[in-house]
């Protein structure tokens, strides 16, 4: 089994397939299309990279200090004290409210859709992996 883990978190049905290239790079790729199966499997095995699909929430859900569909999943990370980068998949008409998740959780990318798998690769090397 490889040492890092990718949690890959989709919620929409252009989420890109990377395992590929994720598996160049080392990663196990676990994939969720449920937030409460992730946040379930935290206790299992935590994340060293996280990709997920940015929803911003119009809703009156989101109305307090909610931003997105991905706070409460990054909420229940942080009793872990689990370093990991974040790579979120947004849409060019909601890339303007990536920011305000930003100001609540760190974000080490935001690649607008659609995302290709060359796109990951770059953004990997460039982080290091």
């Amino acid at each position: 089994m490889p040492g890092k883990t990718v949690y890959s978190l989709i919620e929409s049905p252009f989420h890109p397939d990377l395992n590929k290239i994720f598996r160049q790079f080392g990663f196990e790729e676990l994939k969720f299309n449920s937030m409460r199966k992730a946040i379930s499997h935290l206790k299992k095995q935590l994340p060293d990279l996280i990709v997920a699909d940015f929803v911003y929430g119009y809703g009156s859900n989101y109305a307090g200090a909610n931003v997105c569909n991905l706070d409460v999943f990054l909420r229940s990370l942080e009793p872990y004290s689990h370093d990991y980068k974040l790579v979120v998949f947004v849409d060019k008409e909601e890339q303007e409210f990536v920011q305000k998740l930003h100001e609540l959780f760190p974000i080490s990318m935001a690649l607008l859709n659609p995302v290709k798998p060359e796109h990951m690769q770059t953004v990997l090397s460039e982080m290091g992996y």
